[in-house]
Protein backbone atom coordinates (compact mmCIF):
# COMPACT_ATOMS: atom_id res chain seq x y z
CA UNK A 1 0.00 0.00 0.00
CA UNK A 2 1.37 3.50 -0.75
CA UNK A 3 2.83 5.27 2.04
CA UNK A 4 1.22 8.66 0.53
CA UNK A 5 4.02 10.85 2.22
CA UNK A 6 3.14 14.27 2.85
CA UNK A 7 6.05 16.65 1.48
CA UNK A 8 7.92 16.95 -1.55
CA UNK A 9 11.08 15.73 -0.60
CA UNK A 10 13.01 18.61 -2.39
CA UNK A 11 11.11 21.92 -1.32
CA UNK A 12 9.28 20.63 1.61
CA UNK A 13 5.55 21.67 0.36
CA UNK A 14 2.68 19.64 2.11
CA UNK A 15 1.25 17.23 -0.27
CA UNK A 16 -1.97 15.95 1.58
CA UNK A 17 -3.55 13.18 0.14
CA UNK A 18 -5.82 14.42 -2.14
CA UNK A 19 -3.15 16.44 -3.92
CA UNK A 20 -3.20 16.52 -7.85
CA UNK A 21 0.43 18.34 -7.25
CA UNK A 22 2.39 14.82 -5.99
CA UNK A 23 4.55 12.57 -8.62
CA UNK A 24 5.90 9.74 -7.16
CA UNK A 25 8.61 7.47 -8.46
CA UNK A 26 8.50 3.29 -8.06
CA UNK A 27 9.95 3.52 -4.71
CA UNK A 28 7.65 6.23 -3.69
CA UNK A 29 9.97 9.04 -3.33
CA UNK A 30 7.82 12.21 -3.49
CA UNK A 31 7.74 15.54 -5.67
CA UNK A 32 5.60 18.69 -6.05
CA UNK A 33 4.73 18.86 -9.44
CA UNK A 34 6.68 22.15 -9.89
CA UNK A 35 9.77 20.86 -8.42
CA UNK A 36 9.38 17.44 -10.78
CA UNK A 37 8.94 20.13 -14.21
CA UNK A 38 11.47 23.08 -13.33
CA UNK A 39 14.48 21.52 -11.17
CA UNK A 40 14.10 17.43 -11.50
CA UNK A 41 12.97 17.44 -15.19
CA UNK A 42 11.13 13.65 -14.66
CA UNK A 43 14.31 12.59 -12.81
CA UNK A 44 14.00 10.91 -9.63
CA UNK A 45 17.11 12.00 -7.92
CA UNK A 46 17.37 9.02 -5.47
CA UNK A 47 16.77 5.87 -7.86
CA UNK A 48 16.46 7.99 -11.66
CA UNK A 49 13.54 6.37 -12.56
CA UNK A 50 10.46 8.84 -13.68
CA UNK A 51 7.85 10.54 -11.50
CA UNK A 52 3.69 9.94 -12.19
CA UNK A 53 1.23 11.40 -10.55
CA UNK A 54 0.03 9.79 -6.95
CA UNK A 55 -3.18 8.33 -6.64
CA UNK A 56 -5.62 9.90 -4.71
CA UNK A 57 -6.98 7.15 -2.16
CA UNK A 58 -10.73 7.53 -1.43
CA UNK A 59 -11.73 9.64 1.21
CA UNK A 60 -14.92 7.84 2.08
CA UNK A 61 -15.13 3.76 1.89
CA UNK A 62 -17.49 2.83 -0.67
CA UNK A 63 -16.11 -0.50 -0.47
CA UNK A 64 -15.57 -2.08 3.86
CA UNK A 65 -12.34 -1.10 5.12
CA UNK A 66 -10.86 0.66 1.86
CA UNK A 67 -10.10 4.56 2.79
CA UNK A 68 -7.95 7.37 4.44
CA UNK A 69 -10.17 7.11 7.42
CA UNK A 70 -8.96 3.26 7.50
CA UNK A 71 -5.43 3.42 5.61
CA UNK A 72 -4.55 7.02 6.47
CA UNK A 73 -1.39 8.86 4.98
CA UNK A 74 1.64 8.93 6.41
CA UNK A 75 2.72 11.86 8.47
CA UNK A 76 6.47 11.22 8.41
CA UNK A 77 8.21 14.00 6.51
CA UNK A 78 11.20 13.11 4.29
CA UNK A 79 13.48 15.01 2.41
CA UNK A 80 16.25 13.95 -0.10
CA UNK A 81 19.41 13.60 1.36
CA UNK A 82 21.26 15.06 -1.76
CA UNK A 83 22.40 18.85 -2.24
CA UNK A 84 19.93 20.74 -5.18
CA UNK A 85 23.93 20.60 -6.95
CA UNK A 86 24.05 17.34 -6.93
CA UNK A 87 20.34 16.93 -8.16
CA UNK A 88 20.49 18.68 -10.97
CA UNK A 89 23.85 17.47 -12.59
CA UNK A 90 22.16 13.94 -12.05
CA UNK A 91 19.06 15.05 -13.92
CA UNK A 92 20.87 16.77 -16.18
CA UNK A 93 22.97 13.60 -17.07
CA UNK A 94 19.65 11.46 -17.12
CA UNK A 95 17.01 13.59 -18.43
CA UNK A 96 16.89 12.42 -21.77
CA UNK A 97 16.68 9.16 -21.54
CA UNK A 98 13.01 7.82 -21.43
CA UNK A 99 11.85 6.83 -18.09
CA UNK A 100 11.85 3.11 -19.40
CA UNK A 101 14.99 3.17 -20.80
CA UNK A 102 16.92 4.15 -18.09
Amino acid sequence: MLELRPNCELCDKDLPPDSNEARICSYECTFCAHCVETVLHNVCPNCGGGLVNRPIRPSVARRPGVSLQHDPASTRRVNTRYSRQEIESFAHGVKDIHPAKR
